[in-house]
């Protein structure tokens, strides 16, 4: 399980998180559904301890991040928004380097790469370098490092983002299968078809605040909508109109 409690955040005094409180049950998939500003992003990073919150505790499987990143993240998997590939590597060097960061060798070491390569469909990109790669490419490679060590929980920023319809097609079903073996998955996004796709619960991030969660049905109840897209604005602008971009 993830536990976000009560986390705040501020950059140059402006607030980007609010008393952020929330749970991601495991072996479920929780969309963090928001607009650009909203604060997924903040949030993300927080929970991988790439960033520390100004108050609040994230705990990650019962271990407190801030306290012991470490150990965290030996059972998480992050996917963020920029891919940090090392151009000069072959897909199999650079998932190598990852998997012995992690403690992995030998045989244990072996059958991980291979997992990867072929849950990932990675064959053909093996024993390329990265230089040059598609951006559905590179987010293949990304995944792949984020999973190399067989994490319980994984978290994904805007995963699909630039990805052609094969590639986007191909994350979700690995996503759908990861959930479908107990891993525990968070990934932000604002594209409504991939939430509604993907999540069994979502949690509506506007101004740094969860302001609706449930399920992508209850919610639509909950707003009185047709919809999620009219749901999602409804909870997250209130009484504005769908149709208007919000300032």
């Amino acid at each position: 399980m993830i536990e976000v409690n009560s986390i705040s955040k501020a950059f140059a005094g402006r607030p980007v998180l609010r008393e952020l409180d929330f749970r991601v049950p495991d072996g479920r998939i929780t969309a963090l559904l928001g607009a650009n500003g909203a604060g997924k992003t903040s949030c993300l990073r927080i929970i991988g301890g790439l960033l520390r919150a100004d108050s609040g505790t994230v705990r990650v499987g019962g271990i407190d991040v801030a306290r012991d990143p470490l150990a965290v993240q030996r059972q998480l998997g992050v996917v963020g928004d920029r891919e940090g590939l090392y151009e000069r590597l072959t897909v199999e060097e650079y998932l190598t380097l990852f998997a012995r960061m992690q403690g992995l060798a030998g045989a244990a070491l072996r059958e991980s790469l291979e997992y990867v390569r072929r849950e990932l469909e990675l064959e053909p990109l093996w024993r390329r370098r990265t230089r040059g790669f598609s951006q559905g490419e590179r987010m293949k490679v990304s995944l792949a490092r984020a999973l190399v060590h067989r994490p319980q929980h994984l978290i994904l920023d805007e995963p699909t983002r630039g990805l052609d319809v094969l590639a986007a097609r191909l994350l979700r079903r690995t996503l759908l299968r990861l959930r479908d073996a107990g891993t525990t998955i968070l990934f932000s996004s604002h594209v409504m078809s991939e939430v509604l796709e993907l999540s069994d619960s979502v949690l509506v991030m506007a101004r740094g605040c969860i302001v609706g969660s449930g399920t992508p049905q209850a919610l639509i109840r909950e707003a009185g909508c047709s919809n999620l897209e009219d749901a999602f604005v409804a909870l997250a602008y209130g009484d504005r109109q769908a149709g208007e971009v919000p300032a």
